[in-house]
């Protein structure tokens, strides 16, 4: 429908404005990629060849492998950022996948959150045409994006901008662009974890226990910490994923590294499903 439409090529508008942004982002990312360890799969098992993905990109080898890589990321220029995003990773992934949830996504949602803010300030007729058609109150719009379904293929024109741009240039150039961004997200990160109160001691065996599946499922979401309100949704769906009680959460969080705005969206989520603590 129109309504809906609309937003979609105003979310594209907005990509397409902050294509120098999310360049950025790629680089900042892509600093100490070379220094990870260029792994082969040989026999089912992940085998480290013994030099590190920076050494064999400078000699030219290539990072990625015919079987284990993604179809899209294929061909790539031997030693590339795109040669690189599809090696493997440690854990038996390839690169792209954390770069798709750690920059594309974010990225993505960001902009469509962008793009619905500046439809509710400029084209105000067709917003609330969009909020009736989707059955939204537009009091949150992250939760107007998720419902429009926008954010998925805005993460696509995303991922070929940013091929576009670095997909042929070599990783290790690529690292040296961004890092100075990188260190600045660096010092952002320590600054945010100052903020953050120390947890508290644990007062019993059963919520150490607890504790322990959740910091386990903390490492397994992949997200930034402290933990943004963003990524709210993501933790609680790892943490009970993990095999925590929903009754646990909250004394589980308390003691991770989490914003207190984050404690409080699961708070929001839990209630909106019907659940309570």
């Amino acid at each position: 429908m129109f309504e809906v439409d609309f937003l979609a090529l105003l979310a594209r508008d907005v990509l397409r404005e902050r294509a120098a942004e999310l360049i950025a982002e790629a680089c900042a990312w892509s600093v100490g990629l070379s220094d990870q360890p260029h792994l082969l799969r040989r026999g089912g098992r992940l085998v480290a060849t013994g030099v590190t993905m920076g050494v064999r990109a400078a000699s030219g080898l290539p990072l990625s492998g015919e079987e284990d890589g993604r179809l899209e990321l294929g061909d790539a220029r031997p030693g590339s950022f795109q040669d690189a995003l599809n090696a493997l990773a440690p854990d038996g992934t390839v690169h792209a996948e954390r770069f798709d949830a750690e920059v594309v996504e974010p990225f993505a949602l960001a902009t469509c959150v962008l793009a619905a803010e500046r439809a509710r300030q400029t084209r105000r007729a067709e917003w609330r045409d969009l909020l009736d058609d989707l059955g939204e109150d537009g009091g949150d719009l992250v939760d107007v994006v998720r419902a429009g379904e926008w954010e998925a293929p805005l993460r696509i024109d995303a991922d070929h901008l940013v091929l576009a741009a670095l997909g042929d240039v070599p990783l290790i150039a690529v690292e040296a662009e961004g890092l100075p961004l990188s260190l600045v997200r660096a010092a952002e990160a320590v600054t945010r974890t100052a903020a953050v109160p120390e947890p508290g001691p644990v007062p019993d065996g059963d919520l150490a226990g607890s504790l322990f599946l959740a910091e386990a499922a903390l490492r397994e979401a992949g997200v930034p910490v402290p933990v943004p309100p963003e990524e709210a949704e993501r933790l609680l769906g790892a943490l009970l994923a993990e095999g925590l009680l929903l009754e646990d959460v909250p004394a589980v969080l308390a003691h991770l590294p989490v914003q207190p705005a984050t404690a409080r969206e699961i708070d929001a989520i839990v209630a909106a499903a019907g659940l309570g603590w």
